[in-house]
């Protein structure tokens, strides 16, 4: 399952970065976060590993996850490493004329197979909708 969205907002990447780029932020604006660490070490750029809890449905759910693209004011990517099902996922931020637009996009591969690929499709809008809302909160924080 692929999910892409994006978000006009009244700010310059410069001002979007930290939110995503600092990673105790996510907990500003992901809504269904609750716990994030990094692990060791290293808190930013490729290669860094960072631990996440958080609550979907009403069920806790934990990942383990990789920095596998970092480019300061522009993008940052991770994929699971351990986790239920696997997924990647992107923040990219480009500047405009008038701020930035930021587009988050994930891939996501539920595990059994067949079933797997029906709970995608059955839970698409949930991720579409988290997404929508992790967009709005992120530009509700750096217009502010």
């Amino acid at each position: 399952m692929k999910v892409e969205r994006s978000i006009e907002i009244g700010a310059p990447p410069e001002k979007v970065w930290p939110l995503i780029g600092e990673g105790d932020n996510i907990l500003r604006w992901h809504p269904n976060a609750e716990r994030f660490d990094f692990v060791g070490e290293q808190h930013s750029g490729v290669g860094a590993l960072f631990y996440m809890v958080g609550k979907q449905r009403g069920q806790a759910m934990s990942s383990l996850c990789e920095i596998t693209e970092w480019r300061e004011n522009e993008k940052m990517a991770f994929r699971q490493i351990m986790g239920m099902g696997q997924f990647e996922s992107a923040y990219t931020i480009e500047a405009t004329g008038t701020g930035s637009r930021l587009i988050i996009a994930w891939e996501y591969v539920l595990p059994f197979w067949v079933l797997g690929m029906v709970m995608g499709l059955l839970t698409r809008k949930q991720w579409v909708d988290l997404t929508d809302q992790m967009l709005r909160n992120i530009k509700g924080l750096a217009e502010a």
